[in-house]
């Protein structure tokens, strides 16, 4: 989590297939004892196959990955309140993923943040989609932080997603890492 003195820090997802429901819990609340209560536990279906041959998990069909992460979302909660020490922080779960049927709906059941994609007028129509999803779990849609992972981008361009509903965005920065448009937007977040 952002530090009292900067906004600016890192988000990443992680597919749940890489490792057993509980031992993520675990791996996670030591990280965010370590961490002094700043972890996001960012979780994912998974999308990118080459991860799953390099790492040597099967990759399978989208709606099995999804069915993985349904399974495990109450498992990793479930470890979490029994760690000992308890995380240090609030230790809130972030979801990455856009599927409307499946995904917005574990969002709206599991998590306190959610990280969409796509451009803004399809992020917006998504965030509509989690509004419906809590609206339907007895849910307020105002208790998930919305997220978005953006390239490089403008102050108009960040305007745009403001007006979608971004709460948070995570700058996408690819290597060779130029960190100009990082500083842009930290000049424009302090003025």
């Amino acid at each position: 989590r952002s530090s009292a003195a900067s906004d600016v820090y890192k988000r990443q997802v992680t597919c749940i297939g890489y490792r057993n429901p509980e031992l993520l819990a675990y791996m996670a609340g030591t990280v965010d004892q370590l961490s002094g209560g700043r972890l996001v536990l960012g979780l994912g279906a998974g999308w990118f196959e080459r991860d799953y041959q390099e790492f040597g998990y099967e990759f399978g069909e989208a709606r099995d990955r999804v069915r993985d992460l349904k399974e495990a979302l109450p498992r990793i909660k479930a470890r979490v309140a029994r760690l000992k020490p308890r995380p240090a922080g609030a230790l809130p779960i972030l979801i990455g993923g856009g599927g409307e049927k499946v995904v917005l709906r574990l969002v709206a059941e599991h998590a306190q943040m959610w990280n969409g994609m796509g451009p803004p007028e399809e992020y917006a129509r998504k965030s509509a989609v989690l509004d419906d999803w809590c609206h339907r779990v007895g849910r307020d849609p105002k208790t998930i932080e919305r997220t978005a992972n953006v390239g490089a981008t403008t102050p108009k361009v960040v305007e745009e997603w403001l007006e979608a509903g971004l709460q948070h965005l995570v700058l996408r920065l690819a290597y060779p890492f130029d960190t100009k448009p990082l500083e842009r937007l930290i000049k424009l977040r302090d003025s």
